[in-house]
C-alpha cells in the first residue's frame, strides 16, 4: 500500500499492510536538531527522510499584521500578532463589550486579501503524490473568541452573556469558512484531508462543561466539517488535553479522526478509547510526548509503537501525542518511532 491508500483505509477501519504515520509540525526550535540527525536542509527533506506518510501543507496567509492563518486576528490592536507566542489569557480587545454594539470598532480582516491563490498551488505541487496531502487549516475559532476576549472574560460570557461571546464566535467561523473555501478551490482535487480543532482539554479533564463544548464549539466545527467533506476532504480534528467526555459529539458532527491520542490525559488511554469507539472513528497519536518521547529510550518508544499496533490494527494513525514536537524530544525516539511503525509485521 502506498500512503493514501493507507490513510484510506485506516480512516474506514480496514485492514492496511502497518500503520499510517505522522511526524506532526516540529517546533521550529526542534527542527535543527532533526535536521542534523537525518542529514537534510529543510522541512520539505525531513518528512521525505522520516519516511512520514503525511505532507502537511500550511496556508499561505501574510496580512499587515500577521504572518499565518491561525494568527490573523489583531486582538490587541498593536499592529502585530506573534505567531509563535500568543497567549489566550491577557485582555482581548472585547474585554469590556456589553452590547452588539460594543464590537463595531473592529475592522475584521479579509481573507481574501491576504491568501495567495497561487501560492496554494505552489506548496500543494511540492507534495508526493503518494503522500497525504494535509491541509493544516486549523480553524480554532473557540481559542480566538476567548482570545478576543481574554479567556477568563469569554468563559464567563458564555454564562451571562452568550449573545456577545456568539456574535464573536460567528464573525470567526465566518472568516475561517471564506478563507478554507479559498484554499480549498485553489487546491481542488489535490488534497486529501484538512486538520481544524480547537484546544478545549486540560490534563484532567474538558476547559468547560460538555454542555458549553455542545453549544458554543461543535455549533461551529460543525459548519467546518461539512465544509471540507463538500470538497471530499477527510477531517482530523484536533484538540489537546482530556476531551473523552466530548468524542461522541465529535463524532456525531462528522469527524473522521479524532488528533491526539494525549496518553497520559485523563480517560484519554488508548486501551479506554478502543473499548468505547471502536467501529466508531479513527484516532491519531498514542506515543506519549509529555514523558516517553523526552525521557524514554528508543527502545521503550519502539515498545509502545508496538503495543498501540497491536491494539490498532487498523483505525489509528501512529503519531507523537502532540503536533508540536518540542525541542527536548530527541531525535534517535523520533527515528525510532518511525522506524518500528514502518515494519510490516
Amino acid at each position: 500500500m502506498n500512503s493514501r491508500e493507507r490513510f484510506f483505509a485506516t480512516v474506514n477501519r480496514q485492514p492496511v499492510d502497518r500503520p499510517a504515520a505522522w511526524l506532526g509540525m516540529p517546533d521550529i526550535k526542534a527542527q535543527p536538531g532533526l535536521f542534523a540527525h537525518y542529514g537534510v536542509k529543510d522541512m520539505h527533506e525531513l518528512k521525505l527522510a522520516v519516511g512520514d506518510d503525511f505532507y502537511a501543507i500550511e496556508v499561505p496567509y501574510q496580512s499587515p499584521t500577521a504572518s499565518a492563518i491561525y494568527a490573523a486576528f489583531d486582538w490587541y490592536m498593536d499592529g502585530n500578532v506573534d505567531a509563535q507566542e500568543r497567549t489566550l489569557t491577557a485582555d482581548g480587545c472585547f474585554k469590556d463589550a456589553e452590547e452588539i454594539e460594543d464590537l463595531e470598532f473592529f475592522e475584521w480582516p479579509d481573507p481574501a486579501k491576504y491568501i495567495d491563490v497561487e501560492e496554494c498551488k505552489r506548496r500543494v505541487a511540492m507534495a508526493p503524490k503518494d503522500k497525504v496531502r494535509l491541509g493544516m487549516c486549523w480553524s480554532a475559532h473557540f481559542q480566538d473568541t476567548c482570545a478576543s476576549f481574554g479567556m477568563e472574560t469569554a468563559l464567563m460570557n458564555m454564562l451571562a452573556n452568550p449573545e456577545i461571546y456568539q456574535a464573536v464566535d460567528e464573525k470567526i467561523v465566518n472568516f475561517y469558512l471564506k478563507a478554507n473555501e479559498i484554499f480549498f478551490e485553489a487546491t481542488k482535487g489535490e488534497l486529501d484531508a484538512v486538520l481544524i480543532g480547537n484546544d478545549m482539554g486540560s490534563q484532567r479533564c474538558l476547559m468547560l462543561s460538555p454542555q458549553c463544548v455542545r453549544d458554543f464549539i461543535i455549533p461551529g466545527s460543525r459548519k467546518l466539517i461539512e465544509q471540507a467533506h463538500s470538497y471530499g476532504l477527510k477531517v482530523i480534528y484536533h484538540s489537546c488535553g482530556s476531551i473523552a467526555d466530548v468524542i461522541p459529539d465529535l463524532i456525531e458532527a462528522g469527524v473522521d479522526v479524532i488528533h491526539p491520542i494525549q496518553a497520559l490525559a485523563a480517560g484519554m488511554d488508548p486501551h479506554n478509547l478502543k473499548a468505547k469507539y471502536e467501529g466508531k472513528v479513527s484516532f491519531c497519536g498514542g506515543v506519549d510526548t509529555q514523558d516517553l518521547l523526552v525521557h524514554g529510550t528508543p527502545e521503550m518508544v519502539r515498545a509502545k509503537v508496538k503495543e498501540l499496533r497491536t491494539l490498532f490494527p487498523t483505525g489509528l494513525i501512529i503519531s507523537p501525542s502532540h503536533e508540536a514536537i518540542m525541542p527536548d524530544v530527541p531525535p534517535e525516539n523520533i527515528h525510532a518511532l518511525f522506524e518500528e511503525a514502518q515494519e510490516i509485521y
